[in-house]
This record gives structure tokens, sequence and C-alpha cells, in this order.
């Protein structure tokens, strides 16, 4: 199948080379020039411009935005809207806002052009585990895309099948799921970053108690200097808490166990603010969600060790970067 990719950062980068790995053909554009002629160097068609990207692509089209939520990403749906044509399909692939899908989707059926949300999780290691996804959009749409989406999920791979599911749709056994309408996909993908926010913030916390325990200030023997790097991996072979966020943080801690290249200051990406407030929206209790995002408000204050976790497994997961104390100001 042939999909157009506009953005191409860590993601979107690894999106098109797990496609065009998969056999399908992908144009592909980015604002900058490199990652165009690093892709191009790989088999793939680059694309000078989005005019050039559409002009590439084989009617009925379909284009891939990977941008960050947004203007950048409001604005470049306003311009690729102008050059599809009815029948193509628009697709945001980013952390966009579920009610910002809605309204584009309304905008974009009166030109006939089909708008897709995928809510995308996995980071800067999707390329070789592949993505989990969360789509929603019209369901023509959705059929249509399906070679697309099942060639960047993760497939069956050694997790054990849950029993009783013999008679539900086989996709999400695949890492990808039809969420429902337009909006639908984000809206589960902001959930989803909202727990992750309650997972780190548990390993944080509970990492942070464990250091602790060898605090001069509490009494001698009651002290454990207890090496983490190892409590980490043991919890990783058949604990009820093991995760692929716990296997990040134990690469973290393997590297450097006092984790001295992370300062502590948690950035949050959007969604747990947009979790949050759909909490709030629905009159349901979500203690741990909303504690962990303020949590993340304070590491820009003080650091804990448990934030300069938070950092690591962010980093690890997503290749998030720190920002210094000059862009935070």
């Amino acid at each position: 199948m042939q999909l157009g990719i506009v953005g191409l950062g860590r993601m979107g980068s690894n999106i098109a080379r797990r496609l065009h790995r998969a056999g399908h053909r992908c144009v592909v554009y980015n604002r900058t020039e490199k990652p165009v002629a690093e892709l191009a160097a790989e088999g793939l068609t680059p694309a000078s411009d989005i005019s050039d990207l559409v002009k590439k692509l084989d009617p009925p089209r379909a284009a891939w935005i990977m941008l960050p939520a947004g203007a950048i990403t409001e604005g470049m749906v306003d311009a690729m809207s102008n050059l599809l044509r009815a029948g193509d399909i628009l697709i945001d692939g980013g952390n966009t806002f579920y009610k910002d899908d809605i309204r584009r989707a309304k905008t974009l059926e009166s030109k006939r052009i089909a708008y897709v949300d995928v809510g995308t999780s996995g980071g800067v290691w999707g390329l070789e585990r592949g993505y989990c996804m969360m789509i929603g959009g019209p369901k023509t749409a959705v059929d249509r895309l399906d070679p697309i989406f099942n060639a960047l999920a993760p497939g069956l791979g050694a997790i054990a099948r849950t029993p009783g599911r013999d008679a539900r749709d086989p996709r999400a056994e695949h890492g990808y799921i039809h969420a429902g309408p337009a909006g639908a996909g984000h809206f589960v993908k902001m959930i989803h970053n909202g727990i992750e926010y309650g997972l780190m913030q548990a390993y944080a916390e509970g990492f942070d108690i464990l250091r602790g325990k060898a605090d001069a200030r509490l009494p001698n023997a009651e002290r454990f200097n207890l090496d983490l790097a190892d409590i980490a991996e043991v919890w990783r072979r058949g604990s009820v808490i093991s995760s692929w966020l716990l296997d990040l943080g134990a690469m973290a801690l393997a590297e450097d166990s006092n984790l001295a290249n992370f300062t502590g200051a948690v950035e949050d990406s959007g969604e747990g603010r947009w979790t949050v407030d759909a909490a709030v929206e629905e009159a349901v209790p979500a203690n741990v969600l909303a504690a962990s995002l303020f949590a993340r408000f304070r590491s820009r204050e003080e650091h804990a060790f448990g934030d300069k976790l938070l950092s690591a497994m962010r980093f690890k997961f997503g290749g998030h970067v720190e920002r210094t104390a000059t862009e935070h100001s």
C-alpha cells in the first residue's frame, strides 16, 4: 500500500522505515531536509513539500501527519485538507487532543475527506518492537488502512494469549484496535498516557524509598545500602509489578545507579493534564493520576532521586531530553 508521511522526527522516520521494510511504498516529507535525504537513501520516495507529496500519491490517497500536537499539527491539517480530494484519507498519528479530532473530522467530512486519528505508543523502540495503536475514525477508512496498521503493529509476539478472546476482534491481540469514531483513538491514548504517569510515579517513589533506606538519620541497625539496579532486575523476573517501564528503569539503573546524568526536572507533554480534565468532566475520582501530574510540576522546583528515575524512563522510551533551566524560564 502507498502512504504519505509528513513529519520525520523520532517516531515519524521509524514509522516510515517499518512500513518500507514490510513492503509498503512511502512518500516522505519533513520541514528540514536531513531526515528526508536519509530515508531517500534507504529507498523511500522523497517529497520537496506537501504539494509534491500529494502529487506523488496515487488516488485515493492516504497521508499520515506525525507532528507535535497543537498549532503545528493544526496548520498542517488545514494545508493538507486543501490539497487532498474526495475519497482521500488524512491521518493524525501524534498526541492530539481528542476534541480537536472531532472538530477536524466534521470539517473534512464536508470535503468528503476521511479523518482518522491514531494514538501511537512505542516511542523510539517502535521500529523493532512495533507500535501499539488506538484508532478513531470511520470504519471504511480504518478498514482500508488495515494493511498499514497491521504492518506497524507488534503482532502476537511471545505474549500469552488471553483466555476467552476467541470470538473477539483479533486486531487487539496484534497490538491495534479501532476504538470508535473520530477522536476515540486519541481519547484512549490520552488515558493510556495518564496511566503511564501514575505507573512511572509509583516506580519513582518506590525506588526513592529504597534508596533512602541508607539515610544517616535512621538508626544504624535499620539502614540498608540496597542495590537498586539488582532490585529492578529481580522485579523484572516473575514479579507482579513487572512491566516495560520497569525494564527501562532497570536499564537506566544498570548504566548508573545514581542517575547522575539526570537532574530530575520532569516534563509533561499534555496528555496527563487532559486526562485529569476528562476525569473532572466525568466526575470520576482519579487520585493517583492527578497526583502523578502534580508531582511532575513539583519536580521542576525541587528534585528527588525518584524524579531522576522518572526522567530516565522518559528518555529510555521516548528519547525525551530534559530541558535546561533557561528553557524552563
